[in-house]
């Protein structure tokens, strides 16, 4: 079990694509990223997961809850859709490398296309938005 919100609902969660790493997103405002270590077949996985966990980063800039989180398809970027009413791209430290603002309600969606240089949000405000030529290549400062 990973208790890293504040006491506060887990509202999505999702492995990068190597399944080494684990995002949780939460009404706490915050989405935190995890290392999972491999762990022998002789131990349990709720064991596994508990003892081979690291924190690598906690996303913090949205003023409201965070509803979705996604990996990029090379698993090193965060996307985070909020209540906030932005979308957000994060680097493996946390820092945020871009904001995606425009809707008029909070998005409920967030995902990549197959390439990772687009992604589609879906909004409470009936509307789904397409960001095309998303910078992968943006690095943390």
């Amino acid at each position: 079990t990973l208790r890293n919100h504040n006491q506060q609902p887990v509202l999505d969660v999702c492995f990068n694509p190597t399944g080494s790493r684990l995002a949780s997103a939460s009404s706490d405002c915050t989405c935190v990223v995890y290392a999972l270590a491999a762990a022998g077949p002789e131990e349990s996985h709720s064991v596994q997961r508990q003892a081979m966990s690291t924190v690598l980063c906690r996303c913090v800039g949205h003023e409201k809850e965070v509803s979705r989180v996604q990996f990029s398809p090379n698993g090193q970027k965060i996307l985070t859709a909020s209540a906030d009413k932005t979308c957000r791209l994060w680097g493996m430290t946390g820092t945020c490398l871009q904001v995606f603002a425009g809707h008029s309600d909070e998005i409920l969606q967030c995902t990549f296309n197959y390439d990772g240089d687009c992604i589609l949000l879906g909004s409470k405000d009936n509307t789904c938005s397409i960001w095309k030529d998303v910078n992968l290549a943006l690095e943390e400062q």
